[in-house]
């Protein structure tokens, strides 16, 4: 190393300490270690909850100059710096590099230090790897199009860290110590209960993933159901699942947006299980629209999907938004069921399964990481980043409250009657 380039090293050394220490000075937990390109190590190493590896001296900077959550997610995925342990724990620290208000002069100053780190631009992956989307919001062709850039990633993927059925939303815990297949086995026997199928009944799961729901309710409760995807991969390995079941005279998953459903169809009972996070808010009339026409009277939809507190305001663009669920829009609960009631429906029950989505994500996040070299062959590292972080990211979000996921049932009443029970009782029978 010659002599300038060792000055520029410690020179980066000593900024990047000073980065450290004046970043935390009012953030009492110090409850993590920082490894520096060289191997130095920086804060708690006794026992911290997580080890955040500086990959080169311009880390921080190309971190934190403008800080959000796109600019440290992107420090992530493409290996500014890694995330050794609990990589939900990092999160709290983000939260405060992100949101902690400080003076004019110190904000200054410390732009002034990340500025003095040398800029580089080095990409462990694509510089850009995010969809482009095209077309009006939420127009047909664009929602499959973003559908398809999230759900056709590769099923081989999602069954190394998915149950072996591959349900792709919230689980539902009675204890807290089942495991994922057990768990979600328990949420379709849930939401089966909840729309009280009876045999001979018709069953329309919109956004019907890989067929976990409609199998359950075909085998278990002698349904016909119909599920409906936008996705060529899931809904190929979901029709190849119904025959290897022996439930072809009864199941069937189709790729068909439910707008494009026969007008004159209709079905006794209708539910959608993370679908309703795709729509978006000037859509949901005419989603709830689409459903009312759909179900006969005294029929009933359940709707199970993420909400936004309504309390909650993000600071800066969204990484899920850009790198996972593009044009992903969530509302807060109120605004959902504003809008089902507009439409027609009646609100029967309404229930939050936050700490259960928060529980579920942690069984995948830890699924995934332990199938890291498998993840990293069947996707690159970058998309493998991309989905730890998403995990933890959310994970930690639903253990704040700062998102909801809702079990809305709502009925279309025959002029007041419903022929509902007068309680939950059945449903935990």
């Amino acid at each position: 190393m010659s002599t300038a380039s060792a000055s520029a090293h410690h020179e980066s050394l000593e900024i990047t300490h000073q980065l450290l220490d004046s970043l935390t000075a009012d953030y009492p937990p110090r409850d993590f270690a920082v490894r520096l390109w060289n191997g130095e190590l920086w804060g708690n190493t006794e026992r911290p909850r997580f080890t955040m590896v500086l990959k080169h001296p311009g880390t921080l900077r190309r971190m934190l100059l403008g800080a959000n959550q796109v600019t440290l997610g992107e420090g992530y995925i493409y290996d500014d710096f890694d995330v050794e342990g609990d990589v939900e724990a990092a999160f709290e620290f983000g939260d405060y590099l992100i949101t902690h208000e400080r003076e004019l002069t110190e904000k200054l100053r410390l732009a002034g230090l990340l500025l003095r780190l040398p800029h580089y631009d080095h990409h462990l992956g694509p510089i850009e790897i995010a969809p482009h989307l095209h077309g009006r919001l939420h127009s047909k062709h664009r929602d499959r199009d973003a559908v398809s850039y999230h759900y056709n990633l590769s099923n081989d993927f999602y069954s190394l860290w998915l149950d072996r059925r591959m349900v792709y939303s919230c689980a539902y815990f009675k204890t807290g110590d089942e495991n994922i297949d057990t768990a979600q086995e328990q949420k379709l026997d849930y939401l089966c209960r909840k729309l009280r199928l009876r045999r001979g009944e018709s069953l329309l799961d919109i956004g019907c993933g890989w067929g976990g729901l409609i199998l359950h309710a075909a085998k278990h409760f002698g349904v016909r159901a119909l599920g409906l995807t936008l996705s060529e991969a899931q809904a190929q390995l979901t029709q190849q699942r119904i025959e290897k079941a022996g439930l072809s005279a009864s199941c069937e998953a189709r790729v068909s947006d439910y707008r494009d459903l026969d007008p004159s169809a209709s079905f006794h009972k209708i539910v959608s299980v993370g679908m309703f996070e795709h729509v978006g808010e000037s859509r949901l009339p005419e989603y709830f629209e689409r459903v009312w026409e759909l179900l006969p009277a005294g029929g009933v939809f359940l709707n199970h999907g993420i909400a936004y507190s309504a309390t909650y305001r993000r600071k800066g663009p969204s990484f899920i938004d850009k790198y996972v669920f593009p044009d992903g829009g969530l509302v807060p609960l109120g605004t959902t069921i504003r809008i089902a009631e507009a439409c027609g429906f009646e609100v029967r029950d309404v229930e939050s399964l936050r700490e259960h989505y928060a529980r579920t994500l942690r069984l995948w996040g830890r699924r995934l990481e332990s199938r890291y070299q498998d993840a990293r062959r069947i996707t690159s590292e970058t998309v493998y980043r991309i989905w730890r972080i998403y995990m933890a990211g959310c994970a930690h979000a639903f253990a704040l409250g700062r998102v909801n996921v809702y079990q809305l049932l709502l009925s279309k009443s025959d002029h007041g009657e419903t022929g509902l029970p007068l309680t939950r009782a059945d449903w935990y029978g």
